[in-house]
């Protein structure tokens, strides 16, 4: 394959659309242009943009590397916009043109001088790992539900007895004793409120601790506002004798659900909402058309009961020079590669 130029990106607004085509075809909700122009906007501040654009000798964008300067000194260290929030990330681009995106890649963190690459979450079945030559410092499972023909009840008849009998145990029980709906946000207008009603839910659900997703709420918010203008938002209410008891966050793009977060009222725990609004989620899904479910980066139990295959995902590094690797070597990645700790020198 001929080689790509590299465009550096004052503005990740020059490439919006082409950007935006680009993510259709990787079928994944945080390569777009939107999530990655928010996550720079509410975590890039400080830092030095260094997000390049591949385009091939005609001109076409191949690949979008949404790169930034996470630390200059006493090592440049490079990371990938989004670190914080998304759980798939990684070089945004066709799969017939990861070999010549990988050869760009190492061309451009050596044109920009970087002594440390980090690559957060990249999917383990696209291979950057390898075609890098890069070390991989975590690995995270991600289980994904890869639907077949048929319809919910097809699809139920296929799951183990026990969880059978769970999925139509749990929701007949409800409907025996109150007033059930599911609700879905469809009105722009009930947006920041149904946002309210999702954090506080959830906020109760872990007694008020301060989660990933409480500390990066005005993110959220943000970009919940651009899913819902785009039609990729699926925010779900469980709505007992009606008031919402229990709330679902995630995305519809490209043919794939992503599950992001939810919460729910501990006084009714005994009744397993989070588990029912959660199949309820997975049976619109598969009415819908959908061809994925994807739960994300983790592994809870309760995502195994349903899924049927995994995209794990890894973290990995690239060096250059020998102090870069001593430093690699005392790195200590926190939990679910949030931060990555350097020592100083």
């Amino acid at each position: 394959m001929k080689p790509v130029d590299l465009e550096l990106l004052p503005n990740l607004d020059d490439i919006r659309e082409e950007w935006t085509a680009l993510a259709e075809e990787t079928g994944n909700i945080f390569s777009t242009w939107d999530w990655n122009s928010v996550s720079w906007r509410h975590f890039g501040s400080g830092r030095m943009p260094l997000s390049i654009a591949c385009r091939s000798h005609q001109g076409r964008i191949v690949a979008v590397l949404p790169f930034y300067v996470w630390r200059d000194r006493p090592l440049r260290v490079v990371r990938l916009i989004g670190h914080q929030v998304g759980d798939q990330l990684g070089p945004i681009c066709h799969p017939h043109d990861r070999r010549r995106v990988a050869d760009a890649i190492v061309q451009a963190l050596h044109i920009y001088r970087a002594d440390i690459f980090v690559g957060d979450h990249h999917p383990v079945e696209e291979g950057w790992s390898g075609l890098l030559g890069g070390q991989v410092l975590t690995s995270s499972p991600s289980p994904a539900l890869c639907f077949d023909r048929g319809n919910w009840n097809e699809f139920v008849t296929s799951r183990s007895p026990n969880l059978r009998e769970k999925i139509r145990r749990s929701e007949r029980r409800l409907m025996r004793n109150h007033d059930i709906r599911y609700r879905l946000t469809t009105q722009g207008g009930q947006l920041r409120n149904d946002l309210d009603i999702l954090f506080a839910l959830h906020s109760a659900r872990w007694a008020g601790q301060r989660t990933a997703f409480m500390r990066y709420e005005s993110f959220h918010r943000e970009f919940a506002a651009r899913a819902f203008d785009h039609g990729w938002l699926r925010l779900w209410f469980l709505e007992i004798d009606g008031r919402p008891r229990a709330a679902w966050y995630g995305f519809r793009f490209a043919s794939v659900e992503s599950f992001y977060q939810a919460g729910r009222d501990p006084g009714w725990d005994v009744d397993s909402l989070g588990f029912i609004i959660l199949a309820h989620s997975i049976r619109e899904a598969l009415k819908d058309g959908m061809t994925e479910y994807r739960f994300l980066r983790g592994a809870e139990p309760y995502k195994y009961r349903f899924a049927n295959s995994d995209r794990d995902v890894e973290t990995i590094a690239i060096t250059h020079g020998r102090a870069a690797r001593a430093a690699l070597g005392g790195a200590r990645l926190a939990r679910r590669s949030r931060l990555v700790r350097f020592p100083s020198h």
